[in-house]
Parts: C-alpha cells; structure tokens; sequence
C-alpha cells in the first residue's frame, strides 16, 4: 500500500545502509540529506552536522524540516560495493512500499530544489577547483558533466527510456519527464532491474548535493575565471 510521510515532528527517519569500511546516514524522508563516516555513529553525526548546510541548498522546499537533532533509525541494510566505493547503493525496505500521491509531489519538489541548488553552485565556481592533497580531483566542468551524465541512467533505473541528451534543452525535456513518471508512480520498480521512485528521487538528489557541496568545498577565488557550462539554468 502507498505510504505517506509519517507525522512525527520531533525526529527524522534514517537508515544506514553499513558496510565495514564506510557506513551511509540516509534521511528517508528528506532526499538529498545524507551523509557517511567510517561507522554508524560517525555516519550520524555527519548527517546532523550537515542539517543547517541541506537547508540552505533546499531552501523554502524543506521548511518543514524537523527542528530536531533526534533521529529515528528504522532500517539497517548491508552495503554493497557502490557503498564501499563512496556512494549509498542499497534500496532500503520501506521504498519498495511506494508513497501517497501527496508525498511524491513534495519529495519530487526536493529534488527539484537540489537539481538548482548544484546549478546556482556551478555556475558561481571558479572553473579550476582546488586539488586534494595528493593532486586528485575534478574540476568544475569535469563534476557538472560527471552529475549530468549519469541522470538518463537513473531515469532507465526509474523506467523512463531515452536516449542521453544533447543540451540542455534535452536534459530539461529528460528532466520534466522523469519528474512526470516519478509523481506517478506509487508503486514498486518497474522491474527486477529498476528502482522504486522515492530510491531514485533520494539517490540523484544526493548526488547532485553531494558534488554540490564537494564544488563549494574544493572552490577557490572566483575572479577571471569564464563561465560555467553544462549545469546553468537557461
């Protein structure tokens, strides 16, 4: 049966999706808040630490965000090798159980808001980034593309079948049709092979805060620096 959100108030649900090496915090209800460490405990503490920096991206979409430090824990699942390589990979038990119509709109809307807040990140960086300490990383354009270029992938995860688009005018035309399916889909995964909607509407949405909030971290003086491509809003 579809579910909606639970009226709680005072906590925030969150699975951890637990590996031996690195350990995923997951807000259930809150796409795009999550955060990992080497364990549960590190996990959730990173999750909370990052709760004033998810409603600045989000802005007035997660304004009903618990004012609360308590968390609910009501999932642990066994990581993966997605895991263990740096990304949650895991769909968790309450997922599979779909959402009312009303709680896929206003998860469909949180994603919406994290897809601008990567875009308004991209377009105010400076194109060279910072290095980490031994030399890695990408630079601006390099992430933008990176996060842009997995989208038809998890639209195919979500059941929507398109060829990966050219421009930008093809990525809003992806975009506008995957938000279309997700909003429609109470339901389970298409197939054995795809992701039940609320998985994809928190996966992507993590990513493109994760990359950008890596972009904000990694960024330097802005000055004389041309303007970003691939990620800016037309």
């Amino acid at each position: 049966m579809a579910t909606g959100r639970p009226a709680t108030g005072h906590t925030v649900r969150v699975y951890l999706e637990e590996d031996a090496r690195r350990t995923f915090a997951m807000a259930v209800d809150w796409p795009g808040w999550g955060r990992a460490g080497r364990d549960a405990e590190a996990a959730l503490a990173s999750l909370l630490e990052y709760r004033p920096r998810y409603l600045a991206a989000i802005g007035p979409a997660a304004a009903d965000l618990p004012d609360t430090d308590r968390v609910d824990v009501v999932a642990r699942v066994p990581g993966n090798a997605t895991t263990r390589f740096g990304a949650p990979g895991v769909v968790p038990p309450s997922d599979h159980e779909g959402w009312s119509a009303d709680e896929a709109r206003r998860q469909v809307a949180l994603l919406e808001a994290a897809w601008s807040a990567f875009d308004d990140v991209v377009a105010a960086a400076p194109a060279t980034l910072r290095k980490g300490p031994r030399g890695g990383g990408r630079d601006r354009d390099a992430v933008a593309a990176h996060v842009l270029d997995t989208e038809p992938a998890y639209a195919r995860k979500a059941g929507l079948g398109r060829p990966a688009p050219k421009d930008r005018v093809g990525l809003d035309a992806l975009r506008a049709d995957l938000l279309g399916l997700l909003v429609g889909s109470p339901g389970p995964a298409p197939d054995a092979r795809g992701w039940p909607a609320p998985y994809v509407v928190r996966r992507m949405a993590w990513h493109a805060l994760d990359h950008a909030w890596e972009i904000e971290d990694r960024a330097g003086p802005a000055a004389d620096q041309p303007p970003a491509t691939g990620a800016v809003r037309s």
